[in-house]
């Protein structure tokens, strides 16, 4: 069974706040995770990104795919991911 890097979706109505786990592709998009990399505030001015870089080189060293907002956000974060990895 695949496993992918993504969001997963936080917060209230027109307030959202996203973490970034370690999911299997099939599940639901906030259903349960295997672990929890960082997260991703979009309401702050800058906008907010925590990534635990250990644990995300890590994951992606396994072989897990992070979903394309994921690599983006890796990136900023300060993380080389290469984009030939696909699911």
């Amino acid at each position: 069974m695949p496993v992918r890097m993504r969001l997963t979706r936080l917060g209230t109505n027109k307030r959202p706040f996203y973490r970034i786990v370690v999911v299997k592709s099939e599940g639901k998009r906030d259903g349960k995770y295997i672990e929890q990399v960082g997260y991703y505030d979009p309401l702050k001015d800058p906008v907010e990104i925590k990534v635990d870089l250990e644990k995300a080189k890590s994951w992606l060293d396994k072989g897990v795919s992070p979903s394309e907002t994921v690599r983006n956000l890796l990136q900023k974060a300060g993380l080389a991911v290469s984009a030939s990895k696909k699911c």
